[in-house]
């Protein structure tokens, strides 16, 4: 992701690549100079990057799924002192799947039963993926369920899917589905872009895709 991202920045007259932090690099000497880090490292790497960002007072997008609780407690840290989009998902197309499935589990209530299904290539070790996760959280909340609710997981790993998901919800009288699919990779990068072009001049604060979606929206 890293590689696709540097040769995406270079092609847009608007941005600038100040570097790229490898493994056995000083991240110190990249992000001082920076409007916006991007991290798409893993989740060991972000509590790193984080440190940096907050002690340089740097705008952040994340889009590393499989953090910990204890990661996900330093990035409303970091929120407090600069602002940073962090999502599971950097893709435009899932926030709006996301806030269609929250509309309809709302409307439609809890006699609905939902299953969440998602399909990605065979070395992805998080089952669910963090996507998944993520619609089944915005359904139960819709439905003030806690976690995930009564929101049921159908999981596959095969091939080098980029990303496939669907939501059902289904009664004895109706079924009512959702699709998505990534046909490449380069979704999340124009995604993670148009969030670092939003969140550059943002107020502290933790924000996500569905606002960024917003705003693009309203753009």
């Amino acid at each position: 992701m890293g590689q696709a991202l540097a040769v995406a920045v270079l092609e847009c007259v608007d941005l600038e690549l100040l570097g790229i932090w490898k493994r056995g690099q000083e991240i110190g000497e990249i992000v001082p100079e920076a409007d916006v880090v991007i991290d798409f490292s893993l989740p060991e790497g972000t509590e790193r990057v984080l440190d940096a960002v907050m002690r340089c007072k740097k705008a952040l997008v994340c889009g590393v799924s499989g953090l910990s609780e204890s990661t996900l407690a330093l990035l409303d840290k970091a929120a407090a002192k600069i602002p940073l989009v962090y999502d599971r998902n950097m893709s435009l197309g899932v926030a709006v799947l996301e806030r269609a499935v929250r509309e309809a589990a709302a409307s439609l209530g809890p006699e609905y039963e939902v299953q969440v299904s998602e399909v990605h290539h065979a070395h992805k070790i998080d089952a669910p993926s963090g996507t998944a996760l993520k619609l089944g959280e915005a359904i139960a909340a819709a439905r003030g369920e806690p976690g995930t609710g009564a929101v049921r997981f159908e999981v596959e790993r095969r091939g080098d899917v980029a990303g496939e998901h669907g939501v059902l919800m289904a009664s004895a009288t109706e079924r009512l589905s959702f699709t998505h699919s990534v046909t490449t990779r380069q979704v999340f990068v124009d995604g993670a872009l148009t969030a670092a072009r939003w969140v550059k001049d943002k107020a502290p604060g933790r924000y996500s895709m569905q606002d960024v979606l917003s705003a693009d929206l309203i753009s």
